[in-house]
């Protein structure tokens, strides 16, 4: 008996580090992620406000590490063009896919004014791809429910998608490509040098700020 205690002991001594070594869950990045978002925000709120591209600087630095842009910027061109697109097209999409994506979550970010946002608890986990729940609730009580979906990748887990308010932003952006193919007449090129304002007409369009 005693034998059999130390042992389990001693297995369970030896485990100790690796658990502390456990990659965070899904949940725990997003959490960490927002918490160190609003953090910053609420820090810097006026001096973004003045200055956006230091906000969207900011907001590269804490999402750019947790953000699959391979993997959104890929969805958004769809099968169809990206097998047609040469590394550099991609590279060069990715990086103006990236800078969009911050300045269209920034904007939002910045008509933040002490709402409360929470994450959700958390459900159960599928080992390759899950959601994770948000609430937005703003100064009249309004609940605005928004999802990233999030993908496990090299031993973590990273955003490919969000649900806004069930605006689904990875085919809001998808449509807004394919059109944007079809009013260039598929110059891929064109498409990619443009593409921030085509996110910006959308915007507008939507009566976004």
């Amino acid at each position: 008996m005693l034998k059999t205690l130390r042992n389990s002991l001693f297995a369970l001594l030896a485990a100790m580090p690796l658990l502390a070594l456990a990659a965070p869950s899904a949940h725990e990045v997003v959490q960490q992620t927002t918490d160190t978002l609003l953090a910053d925000l609420k820090a810097n709120k006026e001096q973004y406000r003045s200055n956006p591209a230091a906000f969207y600087d900011s907001l590269n630095q804490i999402l750019g590490p947790v953000v699959d842009v391979d993997g959104i910027s890929r969805g958004v061109m769809t099968v169809r063009y990206s097998r047609q697109a040469s590394p550099e097209q991609m590279s060069r999409f990715q990086e103006n896919f990236k800078r969009s994506l911050m300045q269209f979550y920034g904007n939002a970010l910045l008509e933040y004014d002490n709402q409360d946002i929470r994450v959700l608890p958390a459900g159960k986990q599928d080992a390759e791809r899950t959601s994770v729940g948000m609430e937005i609730r703003d100064a009249k009580g309004a609940v605005y429910p928004l999802s990233y979906t999030m993908v496990a990748m090299d031993g973590t887990w990273k955003l490919r998608n969000v649900i806004i308010n069930g605006i689904n932003v990875g085919k809001l952006f998808r449509d807004q490509f394919a059109q944007s193919m079809q009013n260039n007449r598929n110059d891929l090129d064109k498409v990619i040098d443009t593409w921030a304002d085509t996110v910006a007409r959308a915007r507008q369009a939507r009566g976004e700020s």
